[in-house]
């Protein structure tokens, strides 16, 4: 089943529910791919495009309650919070820091990567493996620390 589909069936079951949160989210993420089929053309997202737009508006929501926090505002955090949480259900299963860095370690060998300079040759192939495993930020945070 599509991603799609998901969350058209997660809908009907929020709305069954009176699940506001759960609602709100699904409302957003099925808006999100209307508006990706629209603008490409009326062309179906694959699998991967799905992932990497869940994957921005789980981004946006952590963002957004990261910086309502900072302004000591835990009132409209929470929900962003809550709506991530949502979103994250349709993620793939996210690889722990320690798989990450030996999968990393791995292709820094390969690539022959010694320095900093070689920073984006590994973050490439790396953002390629691992797109819906680990969010960019923390394969960033890996690399740096293992050619540092």
């Amino acid at each position: 089943m599509s991603l799609q589909k998901q969350v058209m069936e997660q809908m009907k079951a929020a709305m069954k529910a009176r699940d506001k949160v759960a609602l709100e989210s699904l409302r957003a993420l099925k808006s999100a791919f209307l508006l990706a089929n629209t603008s490409g053309g009326n062309v179906e997202l694959n699998e991967e495009e799905e992932i990497k737009i869940v994957q921005r508006l789980v981004k946006q929501r952590k963002d957004s309650a990261a910086i309502f926090n900072e302004q000591g505002r835990s009132d409209l955090a929470d929900p962003e919070i809550a709506q991530a949480k949502v979103l994250e259900q349709f993620l793939p299963t996210q690889m722990s820091e320690e798989d990450l860095k030996k999968a990393i370690a791995e292709i820094v060998v390969q690539t022959g990567a010694s320095s900093m300079k070689d920073m984006g040759k590994v973050m490439g192939i790396a953002s390629k493996n691992f797109g819906g495993k680990a969010d960019g930020k923390t394969i960033s945070t890996v690399v740096k620390e293992l050619l540092s």
